[in-house]
């Protein structure tokens, strides 16, 4: 598996050190504007990396390039994954897959036409914690109440309450708590339970009409699941689902997914299949392993699981008001 890297931000500095950790994945190439030349020479020499672009349609042009993985602002997700399947290019998209569900739809329609693959960087459900929290969940009987809380103060939130806008906290590039944080929470709600009947979305909004905090509720049929993001604010994360007979707490973040706590009547297990301290290595190794296989249904079904969740965050960003322009 031979990648081309876009982007220069410190995902892709993770991302370039999970490489190192995944037999069989090699970074061939890496795209940059021209002012982040030399952090790319810097990744170059510490990632083994062959060849650096300032030019995407020459990068895309790289017949050593297997896949294309974009680590670049939410709004450009779409533009360039686009143009990176129309060059017969299979794609790493970070998360939030797109701005909205129909740019989600468009680009699935396009990979299975192609059948290319196409992956959104989602680490949660590639978890090895969060697959042993969907393995156990029948332990907690029916389940009533699940809560999930990624709350993470942003260093650049003092910024934006000067006027300095960064993308996480621009509507025109698709930024907000919503889709950076709590997409998370509901990247593990529709990984455990589906696609749920009802959504709403109560949020914070800043200055520009951002979400800098909020709260999804999500109505299944039987019980309720609260997802909360916050970049103004902290607080420990977590995400604890209730059921009759106990509840599974899954410690810290659902991006990280550091353990789960059984508590069934009250005997505590605590499980943790953690290897690596980089949460990306997880996502690579079985994009990798359906790459290897020609898995294309795999990859499908999980781009299927993506558009459900894409389509709620374009609903939910409805009901709340927030415009991207």
């Amino acid at each position: 598996m031979r990648i081309g890297v876009v982007g220069a931000g410190n995902i892709v500095k993770w991302f370039l050190e999970a490489l190192t950790l995944t037999e069989n994945v090699y970074c061939e190439a890496i795209c940059v504007l021209e002012s982040d030349l030399e952090l790319a020479k810097s990744y170059q020499s510490k990632f083994a990396i062959n060849k650096i672009y300032t030019d995407f349609n020459l990068f895309l042009a790289d017949p050593a390039i297997d896949f294309v993985y974009l680590g670049i602002p939410n709004k450009l997700h779409f533009p360039y994954a686009l143009k990176a399947l129309q060059a017969n290019k299979n794609v790493i998209s970070e998360k939030p897959f797109t701005s909205n569900y129909d740019e989600a739809l468009q680009l699935t329609h396009l990979a299975k036409e192609k059948k290319l693959f196409l992956f959104e960087a989602i680490t949660t459900i590639y978890a090895p914690n969060v697959l042993l929290m969907k393995e156990h969940l029948s332990k907690v009987g029916p389940i009533k109440l699940v809560q999930s809380n990624y709350s993470q103060f942003s260093s650049r939130y003092n910024q934006y309450l000067a006027g300095q806008v960064h993308p996480a906290f621009d509507p025109a590039m698709s930024g907000g708590s919503l889709y950076d944080i709590n997409i998370y929470n509901i990247h593990l709600s529709c990984f455990l339970f589906g696609i749920p009947e009802k959504i709403e979305y109560f949020c914070n909004k800043g200055f520009n009409g951002i979400d800098t905090s909020g709260v999804v509720i999500m109505q299944y049929p039987d019980f309720i699941s609260v997802c909360t993001g916050a970049k103004d604010s902290a607080s420990p994360s977590q995400t604890i689902i209730q059921g009759v007979n106990g509840y599974l707490k899954l410690a810290s973040s659902p991006n990280i997914a550091r353990s789960v706590e059984i508590v069934i009547e009250g005997d505590t297990q605590t499980l943790n299949e953690n290897e690596f301290d980089n949460h990306m290595v997880y996502e690579m190794k079985a994009f990798n392993d359906m790459f290897s296989r020609q898995a294309y249904d795999e990859c499908y079904r999980n781009l299927d699981h993506s558009l459900s969740v894409m389509k709620i965050l374009t609903d939910a960003r409805s009901k709340a008001g927030i415009i991207f322009s």
